[in-house]
Formats: structure tokens, sequence, C-alpha cells
């Protein structure tokens, strides 16, 4: 008896693999083609907000330096190019946001931040000569938010791209 109870407690507090599988997905993520990965499903986990729970921003509102109220302490993500006036995100948009699809120079950009583990990282929104529109998607990879993009619903690791 005792041995029975011991082994249902054993049992009850250990995590089981198949809550991390794709088939749990598939409800939110139909488009999802989860048979092309290089990533162990077990490392994802709910963040807790739904697909696009967290909104990115499809477009930002560039404001000049000189009309902007800010410390010159605040924390913010600045984006140069060559020959292109340098643009700064400040952290406290990103935190609520955590992607801003932006183009800069021509360029479409996806600037990212996770407030998680306090990253920031932007990136090249062209891949094979279509531009792809991120999003966040609720879910996280060792502590690290998973963005996709509106195209195909792929996932991106926001650390590593």
């Amino acid at each position: 008896m005792l041995r029975t109870i011991l082994l249902s407690l054993a049992l009850a507090t250990v995590t089981l693999p198949a809550m991390a599988q794709p088939s749990r997905w598939a409800r939110e993520w139909p488009n999802t083609d989860f048979t092309k990965f290089s990533i162990d499903f077990d490392d994802v986990m709910s963040g807790g907000p739904p697909k696009d729970g967290i909104p990115a921003l499809a477009s930002v509102e560039v404001v000049p330096v000189s009309e902007v109220e800010f410390s010159e302490r605040e924390p913010i993500v600045t984006v140069e190019l060559d020959g292109v006036i340098p643009r700064a995100y400040p952290i406290r948009y990103l935190t609520w946001h955590e992607i801003a699809n932006d183009v800069l120079g021509g360029i479409p950009l996806a600037v990212t931040f996770c407030p998680l583990c306090n990253s920031a990282l932007v990136f090249d929104r062209r891949l094979d000569g279509q531009v792809l529109e991120f999003g966040v998607s609720g879910k996280l990879r060792n502590s690290d938010m998973i963005m996709f993009d509106s195209q195909t619903d792929s996932w991106w690791q926001q650390f590593t791209g």
C-alpha cells in the first residue's frame, strides 16, 4: 500500500514529455509544419499569452529625438545602417510588444526584445525573396521568446534567429 502511494506521488510530480508535443498545438497552429524542426520540442513551453497575445508592432511611428521626452539613461535598441539616420527603439515599448516590424533604409527589419532573458536582436526580414512579418508566438524555449512569421507560421528562436 505504501509503495503504491509513493509510486503514485512520484508519477504525479513528473512532467510528461507529451505536454510539449506539436499535436497539442495543432488547434492554435494549424498552418505550422511541425515535421521540419531543429530543436527538441520538449524544450518548448507556454509563456502564458496565446499566439499574438503580445501584439508585435506592424509599423513604427518615427519621431525626431528633439520631440521625445525621455531620460538620458533610458535603455534603447539602436540600429545604424550606412547612409541612413540611425533609429532608436525604447525598451519601454519593446517590453510590451517584443517585436517591431520596421523598414530602415529600404531594409525590412525585425527589432526584437525578450524581457524574460533581456536580449535584444535585430534581423533582416527578407528570406528567399520574400519579406516576412514576425509576431510573438506565446511560446518560450530556454526562457527565450519564440517568434513566428505570419506567412508560414514557422517558429523562430529570438536569441538565435
